[in-house]
Protein backbone atom coordinates (compact mmCIF):
# COMPACT_ATOMS: atom_id res chain seq x y z
CA UNK A 1 0.00 0.00 0.00
CA UNK A 2 1.40 3.40 -0.52
CA UNK A 3 2.16 6.10 2.21
CA UNK A 4 4.39 5.14 5.09
CA UNK A 5 2.00 5.29 8.68
CA UNK A 6 2.20 2.37 11.61
CA UNK A 7 -0.90 0.62 10.85
CA UNK A 8 0.11 0.30 7.06
CA UNK A 9 3.31 -1.20 7.64
CA UNK A 10 2.05 -3.51 9.97
CA UNK A 11 -0.25 -4.84 7.44
CA UNK A 12 0.18 -8.16 6.20
CA UNK A 13 0.44 -9.47 2.74
CA UNK A 14 -1.77 -11.72 1.10
CA UNK A 15 -1.05 -13.84 -2.18
CA UNK A 16 -3.26 -16.40 -4.11
CA UNK A 17 -2.08 -20.27 -3.61
CA UNK A 18 -4.49 -22.27 -4.62
CA UNK A 19 -7.84 -21.97 -7.53
CA UNK A 20 -10.78 -24.17 -8.02
CA UNK A 21 -13.79 -23.25 -10.66
CA UNK A 22 -17.22 -25.12 -11.86
CA UNK A 23 -18.37 -23.15 -14.56
CA UNK A 24 -20.68 -23.90 -17.47
CA UNK A 25 -17.57 -24.71 -19.52
CA UNK A 26 -15.66 -26.92 -17.69
CA UNK A 27 -15.29 -28.27 -13.93
CA UNK A 28 -11.80 -27.19 -12.79
CA UNK A 29 -9.94 -24.22 -13.79
CA UNK A 30 -7.65 -25.99 -16.19
CA UNK A 31 -10.66 -26.62 -18.51
CA UNK A 32 -12.80 -23.41 -17.54
CA UNK A 33 -9.42 -21.41 -18.47
CA UNK A 34 -8.70 -23.34 -22.16
CA UNK A 35 -12.79 -22.57 -22.98
CA UNK A 36 -12.64 -18.91 -21.88
CA UNK A 37 -9.38 -18.59 -23.96
CA UNK A 38 -10.80 -20.22 -27.27
CA UNK A 39 -13.61 -18.03 -26.93
CA UNK A 40 -15.85 -21.23 -25.97
CA UNK A 41 -19.78 -20.43 -24.70
CA UNK A 42 -21.31 -22.60 -22.20
CA UNK A 43 -24.89 -21.33 -23.09
CA UNK A 44 -27.84 -23.24 -24.26
CA UNK A 45 -31.38 -24.47 -23.93
CA UNK A 46 -32.36 -25.25 -20.39
CA UNK A 47 -32.43 -28.58 -19.27
CA UNK A 48 -32.99 -28.51 -15.96
CA UNK A 49 -36.43 -28.02 -15.96
CA UNK A 50 -39.71 -27.39 -18.70
CA UNK A 51 -39.08 -23.62 -20.08
CA UNK A 52 -41.17 -23.43 -23.00
CA UNK A 53 -43.30 -21.08 -21.50
CA UNK A 54 -40.59 -18.91 -20.32
CA UNK A 55 -39.45 -15.38 -22.37
CA UNK A 56 -36.02 -17.03 -21.62
CA UNK A 57 -35.27 -20.42 -22.28
CA UNK A 58 -31.31 -20.54 -22.07
CA UNK A 59 -28.90 -20.78 -19.65
CA UNK A 60 -25.31 -22.09 -18.85
CA UNK A 61 -25.82 -24.85 -17.05
CA UNK A 62 -22.85 -26.97 -15.34
CA UNK A 63 -23.96 -30.24 -17.25
CA UNK A 64 -21.29 -32.23 -16.48
CA UNK A 65 -20.44 -31.89 -12.92
CA UNK A 66 -20.67 -34.70 -11.08
CA UNK A 67 -20.81 -34.25 -7.06
CA UNK A 68 -19.63 -38.35 -6.99
CA UNK A 69 -16.03 -36.93 -7.57
CA UNK A 70 -15.53 -35.31 -4.01
CA UNK A 71 -17.81 -36.74 -2.39
CA UNK A 72 -20.35 -39.71 -1.20
CA UNK A 73 -24.06 -40.31 -2.40
CA UNK A 74 -25.17 -39.72 1.19
CA UNK A 75 -23.38 -36.33 1.35
CA UNK A 76 -24.76 -35.54 -2.23
CA UNK A 77 -28.08 -36.24 -0.95
CA UNK A 78 -28.21 -34.02 2.01
CA UNK A 79 -26.71 -31.30 0.02
CA UNK A 80 -27.92 -28.58 -2.34
CA UNK A 81 -26.40 -28.06 -5.95
CA UNK A 82 -24.64 -25.14 -4.65
CA UNK A 83 -22.63 -26.14 -1.44
CA UNK A 84 -21.67 -29.10 -4.20
CA UNK A 85 -20.25 -26.85 -6.44
CA UNK A 86 -18.33 -24.88 -3.33
CA UNK A 87 -17.29 -28.07 -2.13
CA UNK A 88 -16.23 -29.24 -5.33
CA UNK A 89 -14.08 -26.07 -6.29
CA UNK A 90 -12.80 -26.16 -2.74
CA UNK A 91 -11.71 -28.80 -2.86
CA UNK A 92 -9.75 -28.34 -6.04
CA UNK A 93 -8.29 -25.27 -4.50
CA UNK A 94 -7.12 -27.10 -1.38
CA UNK A 95 -5.31 -29.42 -3.83
CA UNK A 96 -4.13 -26.79 -5.85
CA UNK A 97 -2.27 -25.06 -2.99
CA UNK A 98 -0.27 -28.28 -1.88
CA UNK A 99 -1.19 -27.24 1.78
CA UNK A 100 -0.64 -30.42 4.19
CA UNK A 101 -3.30 -29.94 6.57
CA UNK A 102 -2.23 -32.25 9.18
CA UNK A 103 0.88 -30.11 9.42
CA UNK A 104 -1.20 -27.12 9.98
CA UNK A 105 -2.52 -24.87 12.97
CA UNK A 106 -6.14 -25.48 11.46
CA UNK A 107 -7.63 -22.71 13.97
CA UNK A 108 -5.80 -20.16 11.75
CA UNK A 109 -7.34 -21.32 8.87
CA UNK A 110 -11.00 -20.22 7.74
CA UNK A 111 -13.62 -20.38 5.09
CA UNK A 112 -15.58 -17.32 3.36
CA UNK A 113 -17.67 -18.54 0.87
CA UNK A 114 -20.74 -15.97 -0.56
CA UNK A 115 -23.75 -16.89 -2.97
CA UNK A 116 -26.71 -14.50 -3.98
CA UNK A 117 -29.45 -17.25 -3.16
CA UNK A 118 -28.32 -20.58 -1.85
CA UNK A 119 -30.27 -23.61 -2.00
CA UNK A 120 -33.07 -22.09 -4.57
CA UNK A 121 -33.09 -25.84 -6.04
CA UNK A 122 -33.99 -27.23 -2.54
CA UNK A 123 -36.75 -24.09 -1.57
CA UNK A 124 -38.09 -25.24 -4.96
CA UNK A 125 -38.82 -28.42 -4.57
CA UNK A 126 -39.54 -28.66 -1.06
CA UNK A 127 -42.13 -25.95 -0.84
CA UNK A 128 -43.76 -27.88 -4.02
CA UNK A 129 -43.95 -31.07 -1.90
CA UNK A 130 -45.15 -29.07 0.62
CA UNK A 131 -48.31 -27.91 -1.59
CA UNK A 132 -48.59 -30.69 -3.03
CA UNK A 133 -48.40 -33.64 -0.58
CA UNK A 134 -48.09 -32.22 2.54
CA UNK A 135 -45.75 -31.06 5.57
CA UNK A 136 -45.03 -35.03 6.45
CA UNK A 137 -43.30 -35.11 2.72
CA UNK A 138 -41.08 -31.46 3.29
CA UNK A 139 -37.51 -33.49 3.88
CA UNK A 140 -35.96 -32.92 7.36
CA UNK A 141 -32.36 -31.89 5.56
CA UNK A 142 -34.72 -28.73 4.02
CA UNK A 143 -33.02 -25.80 6.70
CA UNK A 144 -29.35 -26.85 6.55
CA UNK A 145 -29.73 -28.30 2.65
CA UNK A 146 -30.96 -23.73 1.66
CA UNK A 147 -29.20 -21.50 3.68
CA UNK A 148 -26.24 -20.03 2.20
CA UNK A 149 -23.75 -20.19 5.06
CA UNK A 150 -24.35 -23.87 4.77
CA UNK A 151 -21.70 -24.45 2.06
CA UNK A 152 -18.71 -22.66 4.41
CA UNK A 153 -20.13 -24.86 7.14
CA UNK A 154 -19.29 -28.01 4.87
CA UNK A 155 -15.67 -26.74 3.93
CA UNK A 156 -14.81 -26.27 7.10
CA UNK A 157 -16.16 -29.74 8.51
CA UNK A 158 -13.97 -31.83 5.66
CA UNK A 159 -11.35 -29.85 5.91
CA UNK A 160 -11.30 -29.06 9.87
CA UNK A 161 -10.89 -25.95 9.74
CA UNK A 162 -11.94 -23.75 12.70
CA UNK A 163 -11.15 -20.60 12.48
CA UNK A 164 -13.30 -17.50 10.80
CA UNK A 165 -16.41 -18.60 9.00
CA UNK A 166 -19.07 -17.48 7.53
CA UNK A 167 -20.93 -15.96 4.51
CA UNK A 168 -21.28 -12.96 2.67
CA UNK A 169 -24.91 -12.21 0.57
CA UNK A 170 -24.78 -9.49 -1.78
CA UNK A 171 -26.43 -10.81 -4.57
CA UNK A 172 -23.96 -10.90 -7.68
CA UNK A 173 -20.91 -8.99 -5.79
CA UNK A 174 -21.32 -12.08 -3.31
CA UNK A 175 -18.32 -14.11 -4.59
CA UNK A 176 -16.10 -10.99 -4.86
CA UNK A 177 -16.88 -9.76 -1.47
CA UNK A 178 -16.23 -12.98 0.04
CA UNK A 179 -12.80 -13.19 -1.72
CA UNK A 180 -11.99 -9.46 -0.21
CA UNK A 181 -13.83 -9.83 3.50
CA UNK A 182 -11.20 -12.64 3.47
CA UNK A 183 -8.32 -10.97 2.25
CA UNK A 184 -8.75 -8.30 4.58
CA UNK A 185 -8.89 -11.32 7.63
CA UNK A 186 -5.72 -12.59 6.60
CA UNK A 187 -4.04 -8.79 5.96
CA UNK A 188 -5.04 -7.99 9.66
CA UNK A 189 -3.66 -11.12 11.03
CA UNK A 190 -7.12 -12.72 11.87
CA UNK A 191 -6.22 -15.75 10.06
CA UNK A 192 -3.27 -17.34 8.09
CA UNK A 193 -4.88 -19.21 5.39
CA UNK A 194 -8.98 -18.94 3.80
CA UNK A 195 -11.21 -20.48 1.44
CA UNK A 196 -12.44 -17.87 -0.33
CA UNK A 197 -15.27 -17.14 -3.06
CA UNK A 198 -18.90 -17.93 -4.43
CA UNK A 199 -21.08 -20.84 -5.04
CA UNK A 200 -24.68 -20.41 -7.47
CA UNK A 201 -27.08 -22.69 -8.40
CA UNK A 202 -30.02 -20.86 -9.23
CA UNK A 203 -31.35 -22.47 -12.34
CA UNK A 204 -34.63 -23.34 -11.29
CA UNK A 205 -38.45 -22.87 -12.85
CA UNK A 206 -39.07 -20.67 -9.34
CA UNK A 207 -36.17 -18.25 -10.03
CA UNK A 208 -36.25 -18.30 -13.67
CA UNK A 209 -39.69 -17.17 -13.39
CA UNK A 210 -38.79 -13.96 -11.35
CA UNK A 211 -36.13 -12.90 -12.75
CA UNK A 212 -38.00 -13.00 -16.32
CA UNK A 213 -41.14 -11.40 -15.09
CA UNK A 214 -38.67 -8.08 -13.90
CA UNK A 215 -37.64 -8.26 -17.61
CA UNK A 216 -33.77 -9.05 -15.53
CA UNK A 217 -33.00 -12.05 -18.54
CA UNK A 218 -32.62 -12.14 -22.26
CA UNK A 219 -35.58 -13.41 -24.60
CA UNK A 220 -33.06 -13.77 -27.50
CA UNK A 221 -33.95 -17.64 -27.47
CA UNK A 222 -33.13 -17.82 -31.17
CA UNK A 223 -29.44 -16.71 -30.65
CA UNK A 224 -28.63 -19.86 -28.53
CA UNK A 225 -24.88 -19.24 -27.50
CA UNK A 226 -25.00 -15.63 -28.86
CA UNK A 227 -27.47 -14.56 -26.66
CA UNK A 228 -25.30 -12.98 -23.57
CA UNK A 229 -23.51 -9.80 -25.82
CA UNK A 230 -22.24 -7.89 -23.13
CA UNK A 231 -21.22 -4.67 -24.33
CA UNK A 232 -22.88 -4.65 -28.05
CA UNK A 233 -25.94 -2.21 -28.92
CA UNK A 234 -28.20 -5.78 -29.31
CA UNK A 235 -28.15 -6.90 -25.50
CA UNK A 236 -31.43 -7.12 -23.95
CA UNK A 237 -30.26 -8.41 -20.85
CA UNK A 238 -28.47 -11.71 -18.96
CA UNK A 239 -28.55 -15.58 -19.53
CA UNK A 240 -28.00 -16.90 -16.18
CA UNK A 241 -25.43 -18.93 -15.52
CA UNK A 242 -23.96 -21.37 -12.06
CA UNK A 243 -21.16 -22.87 -10.46
CA UNK A 244 -17.96 -22.03 -8.45
CA UNK A 245 -14.81 -19.81 -7.85
CA UNK A 246 -12.60 -20.76 -4.69
CA UNK A 247 -9.37 -19.18 -4.00
CA UNK A 248 -6.73 -20.20 -1.19
CA UNK A 249 -5.50 -16.64 0.53
CA UNK A 250 -2.07 -17.40 2.07
CA UNK A 251 -0.12 -14.57 4.36
CA UNK A 252 3.11 -14.20 2.34
CA UNK A 253 5.56 -15.57 4.68
CA UNK A 254 3.44 -18.72 5.98
CA UNK A 255 3.49 -19.30 1.76
CA UNK A 256 7.09 -18.61 1.52
CA UNK A 257 7.82 -20.79 4.89
CA UNK A 258 5.82 -23.98 3.03
CA UNK A 259 7.59 -23.21 -0.20
CA UNK A 260 4.06 -22.37 -1.72
CA UNK A 261 3.69 -21.93 -5.62
CA UNK A 262 2.20 -18.28 -5.45
CA UNK A 263 -0.60 -17.71 -8.41
CA UNK A 264 -0.39 -13.90 -7.58
CA UNK A 265 -0.88 -11.49 -5.37
CA UNK A 266 -4.10 -9.83 -3.95
CA UNK A 267 -3.34 -6.05 -4.25
CA UNK A 268 -5.90 -3.96 -3.40
CA UNK A 269 -10.16 -4.24 -2.62
CA UNK A 270 -12.85 -1.83 -2.82
CA UNK A 271 -16.16 -1.43 -2.06
CA UNK A 272 -19.49 1.00 -2.33
CA UNK A 273 -22.86 1.61 -2.18
CA UNK A 274 -24.95 3.11 -5.20
CA UNK A 275 -27.44 3.90 -2.71
CA UNK A 276 -29.53 4.24 -5.85
CA UNK A 277 -32.22 1.98 -6.62
CA UNK A 278 -33.22 -1.85 -5.64
CA UNK A 279 -32.01 -3.50 -8.74
CA UNK A 280 -30.79 -0.57 -11.26
CA UNK A 281 -27.70 0.60 -11.06
CA UNK A 282 -25.97 4.11 -10.54
CA UNK A 283 -26.63 5.72 -14.23
CA UNK A 284 -23.74 7.78 -13.77
CA UNK A 285 -21.31 4.33 -12.40
CA UNK A 286 -20.55 6.48 -9.16
CA UNK A 287 -20.77 3.60 -6.87
CA UNK A 288 -18.70 1.30 -9.44
CA UNK A 289 -16.08 4.22 -9.66
CA UNK A 290 -15.84 4.55 -6.00
CA UNK A 291 -14.98 0.76 -5.54
CA UNK A 292 -12.61 0.83 -8.48
CA UNK A 293 -10.86 3.66 -6.73
CA UNK A 294 -10.82 2.37 -3.42
CA UNK A 295 -9.33 -0.88 -4.45
CA UNK A 296 -6.86 0.77 -6.93
CA UNK A 297 -5.49 3.02 -4.52
CA UNK A 298 -5.23 0.30 -1.96
CA UNK A 299 -3.13 -1.37 -5.07
CA UNK A 300 0.01 1.79 -4.44
CA UNK A 301 -0.43 1.23 -8.18
CA UNK A 302 -0.81 3.58 -10.83
CA UNK A 303 -3.95 3.55 -13.26
CA UNK A 304 -1.36 2.44 -16.23
CA UNK A 305 -0.21 -0.50 -14.23
CA UNK A 306 -3.66 -1.81 -14.39
CA UNK A 307 -3.40 -4.22 -17.88
CA UNK A 308 -7.17 -5.68 -18.11
CA UNK A 309 -10.21 -4.99 -16.39
CA UNK A 310 -12.61 -8.28 -16.13
CA UNK A 311 -16.01 -6.47 -16.39
CA UNK A 312 -19.19 -7.24 -14.41
CA UNK A 313 -20.24 -6.41 -18.29
CA UNK A 314 -24.13 -8.21 -17.44
CA UNK A 315 -25.39 -7.77 -21.10
CA UNK A 316 -27.83 -5.70 -19.76
CA UNK A 317 -28.41 -2.22 -21.53
CA UNK A 318 -28.08 -0.12 -18.21
CA UNK A 319 -25.51 -2.20 -16.39
CA UNK A 320 -22.63 -2.84 -19.40
CA UNK A 321 -23.40 1.49 -19.97
CA UNK A 322 -22.87 2.71 -16.44
CA UNK A 323 -20.00 0.56 -16.19
CA UNK A 324 -18.39 1.72 -19.12
CA UNK A 325 -18.67 5.50 -17.35
CA UNK A 326 -17.11 4.27 -14.12
CA UNK A 327 -14.56 2.49 -16.27
CA UNK A 328 -13.56 6.60 -17.58
CA UNK A 329 -13.92 8.30 -14.41
CA UNK A 330 -11.23 6.18 -12.56
CA UNK A 331 -9.23 6.03 -15.73
CA UNK A 332 -9.67 9.15 -17.14
CA UNK A 333 -7.57 8.88 -20.65
CA UNK A 334 -6.19 5.33 -19.84
CA UNK A 335 -9.59 4.02 -19.92
CA UNK A 336 -8.93 3.48 -24.07
CA UNK A 337 -6.44 2.24 -23.52
CA UNK A 338 -7.11 -1.01 -20.68
CA UNK A 339 -8.36 -3.95 -22.36
CA UNK A 340 -11.44 -5.10 -21.17
CA UNK A 341 -13.64 -8.23 -21.15
CA UNK A 342 -17.11 -9.89 -19.45
CA UNK A 343 -16.59 -13.35 -20.02
CA UNK A 344 -19.98 -13.32 -19.45
CA UNK A 345 -20.48 -13.59 -22.40
CA UNK A 346 -19.24 -17.16 -22.36
CA UNK A 347 -20.32 -18.37 -18.53
CA UNK A 348 -23.82 -16.51 -18.44
CA UNK A 349 -24.16 -14.58 -14.84
CA UNK A 350 -23.33 -16.85 -12.17
CA UNK A 351 -24.64 -14.15 -9.18
CA UNK A 352 -23.05 -15.04 -6.77
CA UNK A 353 -19.98 -17.39 -7.84
CA UNK A 354 -19.20 -14.65 -10.79
CA UNK A 355 -17.01 -12.65 -9.25
CA UNK A 356 -14.97 -15.34 -7.81
CA UNK A 357 -15.12 -17.00 -10.92
CA UNK A 358 -13.97 -13.88 -12.35
CA UNK A 359 -11.48 -13.11 -9.86
CA UNK A 360 -9.73 -16.67 -10.91
CA UNK A 361 -9.97 -16.07 -14.46
CA UNK A 362 -8.35 -12.28 -13.86
CA UNK A 363 -4.98 -14.05 -12.12
CA UNK A 364 -5.14 -16.60 -15.07
CA UNK A 365 -4.86 -13.59 -17.66
CA UNK A 366 -2.24 -12.28 -15.49
CA UNK A 367 -0.07 -16.13 -15.50
CA UNK A 368 -0.62 -16.96 -18.96
CA UNK A 369 -0.07 -13.61 -20.47
CA UNK A 370 -3.33 -13.99 -22.48
CA UNK A 371 -6.19 -11.72 -22.53
CA UNK A 372 -9.86 -13.46 -22.86
CA UNK A 373 -12.79 -11.96 -25.44
CA UNK A 374 -16.08 -10.60 -25.10
CA UNK A 375 -17.46 -13.07 -27.56
CA UNK A 376 -20.65 -11.91 -29.27
CA UNK A 377 -19.60 -8.73 -30.07
CA UNK A 378 -20.57 -7.38 -33.39
CA UNK A 379 -22.51 -3.85 -33.14
CA UNK A 380 -21.13 -0.86 -31.28
CA UNK A 381 -23.28 0.53 -29.09
CA UNK A 382 -21.87 4.08 -28.48
CA UNK A 383 -22.65 4.74 -25.09
CA UNK A 384 -20.21 1.74 -24.59
CA UNK A 385 -16.77 2.87 -26.57
CA UNK A 386 -14.07 0.89 -24.63
CA UNK A 387 -11.70 -2.04 -26.17
CA UNK A 388 -13.72 -5.03 -24.90
CA UNK A 389 -11.61 -7.32 -26.58
CA UNK A 390 -14.46 -8.31 -29.33
CA UNK A 391 -14.48 -12.09 -30.03
CA UNK A 392 -10.86 -12.91 -30.13
CA UNK A 393 -8.53 -13.38 -26.69
CA UNK A 394 -5.18 -11.37 -27.45
CA UNK A 395 -1.86 -12.12 -25.95
CA UNK A 396 -0.35 -9.64 -23.61
CA UNK A 397 1.65 -9.55 -20.80
CA UNK A 398 0.21 -7.53 -17.98
CA UNK A 399 1.47 -6.24 -14.38
CA UNK A 400 -2.09 -6.15 -12.95
CA UNK A 401 -5.27 -7.19 -13.42
CA UNK A 402 -9.11 -5.47 -11.66
CA UNK A 403 -11.94 -7.69 -11.47
CA UNK A 404 -15.44 -5.45 -11.00
CA UNK A 405 -18.60 -6.98 -9.32
CA UNK A 406 -21.85 -5.52 -8.86
CA UNK A 407 -24.99 -6.45 -7.36
CA UNK A 408 -28.75 -5.52 -7.08
CA UNK A 409 -29.11 -3.83 -3.84
CA UNK A 410 -26.04 -1.79 -5.36
CA UNK A 411 -23.31 -3.49 -3.74
CA UNK A 412 -19.88 -2.95 -5.27
CA UNK A 413 -16.76 -5.21 -4.53
CA UNK A 414 -13.63 -4.83 -6.77
CA UNK A 415 -10.39 -6.78 -6.15
CA UNK A 416 -7.57 -6.32 -8.05
CA UNK A 417 -4.48 -9.05 -8.64
CA UNK A 418 -0.80 -8.27 -9.12
CA UNK A 419 1.56 -10.67 -11.03
CA UNK A 420 4.14 -12.16 -8.04
CA UNK A 421 7.32 -12.34 -10.35
CA UNK A 422 7.06 -8.89 -10.73
CA UNK A 423 6.25 -7.43 -7.15
CA UNK A 424 9.28 -5.47 -7.29
CA UNK A 425 10.81 -3.71 -4.25
CA UNK A 426 7.91 -5.57 -2.23
CA UNK A 427 8.82 -9.16 -3.17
Amino acid sequence: MSGSSDEESRMRRVVVTGMGAIAPVGNSVAEVWEAVKKGVSGIGPITRFDASQLPCRLAGEALSFDPLKCMDRKEVRRTDLFSQFGIAGSVEAVADSGLELEKEDLTRFGVVIGSGIGGFATMDEEHTALVLKGPGRVSPFVIPMLIINMVAGLVAIRFKMRGPNFSVVTACASGAHAIGEAFRLVQNGDADVMVAGGAEAAITAFGYAGFCNMGALSTRNEEGPGASCPFDARRDGFVMGEGAGIVILEELEHARARGARIHAEVAGYGMSADAHHMTAPDPQGEGAALAMTMALKESGMEAAEIGYINAHGTSTQLNDKAETLAVKKVFAEHAHNIPISSTKSMTGHMLGASGALEFVISILAIKDGYLPPTINYRQVDPACDLNYIPNQGIKKEIEAAMSNSFGFGGHNAVLVARKWQTSGKKN
